[in-house]
């Protein structure tokens, strides 16, 4: 094998790493800025490999190699720092639940999945709830179909709320737990639907619970992160206005670590119980080097960790990911959670965020309008 061809593979591969990492750097919405936020996990793993290949040929560099290693070390410094925190070497921001018989009727159970609309894998779902049996299943991308699929559930979770789509956005919620006055609400775009919902535990504790599933930007899809930003950040916001004790959860066609998340987290005072655990990566099933995450579930800081756990594939492009929460009332909860704070400059991005989503929005929600309509 013809070294020099490795170690000029390894200067274009460096270069190309730390271009996409600064491309990311951008503030732009555009999808093919946006969407480096992803990779960060191959990033880094393609770059510690090209790091060691470029070490291998330290005796032969020059300047120009000299100042390409420390870009690429730096670059891979800057991945780590964001990836880093979804690891076990990272302080956990959830603590662990308490063990207590007494406690144990202020857990909750939340599955989330994304079905997939064109899987007929329906029955697969149903025996993975039927055998797990949350207290609240979420689903995304269900249509008709998948709701009559899902009525075999229906005598243990006589809750429900059904918005079945055609056009990738269905939701449905099947919940044990009392619903107190869901509704659906069209936040961004006319035919993107959410759900918003308070919830009785089984202690008898009323919370809230969101369910989002907004468009993600992509070449096929949204050519802006805006609409999506927008709606996290509105949700957000108004459960820190209103001091709300709530879970959110959902496929937000976001990954934990960007800046759009990480604001998210600091304007709403929600919880990641992923921090300093693990990934949770749910998509792609087919793609193992491919995969990040992509559904999440946040909440107040009043909710400690009994398990999180990717559930098997249902045969989607997204696997299933289960959560369980336990609420620890005020007299009992002696671990301190702090919840992350917000600055002026996120307050301030997110009222133009919202703003510019909302305009957004509109323009999306008349392009899919005339999409609709008969010739």
């Amino acid at each position: 094998m013809d070294l020099s061809l490795l170690y000029y593979g390894a200067q274009w591969l460096a270069g190309l790493i730390i271009f996409v990492t600064v491309w990311g750097w951008l503030p732009l919405d555009n999808w093919w800025v946006r969407g480096v936020e992803f990779p960060r996990i191959q990033i880094m793993v393609l770059g510690v490999v090209t790091w060691v290949a470029l070490v291998a040929f330290g005796s032969q560099w020059q300047m120009g190699q000299w100042l390409l290693f420390l870009g690429l070390s730096i670059t891979l410094a800057y991945q780590l720092r964001m990836i880093l925190p979804y690891t076990k070497l990272w302080k956990k921001e959830v603590q662990n639940a308490k063990k207590s018989a007494e406690l144990e009727a202020h857990q909750i159970k939340i599955m989330v999945s994304n079905v997939l609309t064109p899987n007929d894998q329906t029955q697969d779902l149903v025996d993975l709830v039927n055998d797990r049996q949350p207290d609240i299943l979420i689903t995304l991308e269900t249509d008709k179909k998948w709701e009559q699929a899902l009525e075999q559930i229906e005598p243990d979770y006589p809750y429900t709320v059904k918005i079945p789509l055609d056009n990738l956005y269905g939701m449905h919620l099947y919940s044990k737990l009392e619903l107190i006055d869901p509704e659906v609400k069209y936040l961004i775009i006319d035919d993107i639907p959410s759900i918003h919902s308070q919830l009785r535990l089984q202690s008898g504790r009323v919370i809230w619970l969101y369910c989002l599933h907004p468009m993600p930007p992509s070449p096929t899809e949204a050519d802006k992160s805006t609409t999506r930003d927008a709606e996290l950040l509105m949700v957000g916001k108004y459960i820190k206005e209103n001091e709300q004790t709530a879970i959110l959860a959902g496929d937000l066609n976001d990954v934990a670590w960007s800046k759009t998340t990480l604001r998210f987290q600091r304007i709403s005072g929600l919880l990641d119980p992923r921090i300093g655990r693990h990934f949770i990566n749910t998509f792609h099933v087919k793609y193992p080097f491919l995969r990040w995450a992509l559904d999440h579930i946040f909440h107040s800081a009043c909710f400690t960790l009994v398990d999180i756990q990717r559930m098997p594939s249902i045969g989607s492009d997204h696997f299933p990911v289960m959560t369980t929460l336990q609420y620890e009332p005020k007299e009992t909860f002696k671990q301190e959670q702090n919840a992350p704070t917000t600055n002026a400059a996120d307050i301030k991005e997110t009222k133009n965020k919202i703003k510019a989503g909302k305009k957004e929005g509109r323009k999306v929600s008349k392009e899919h309008e005339e999409d609709s309509s008969p010739n």
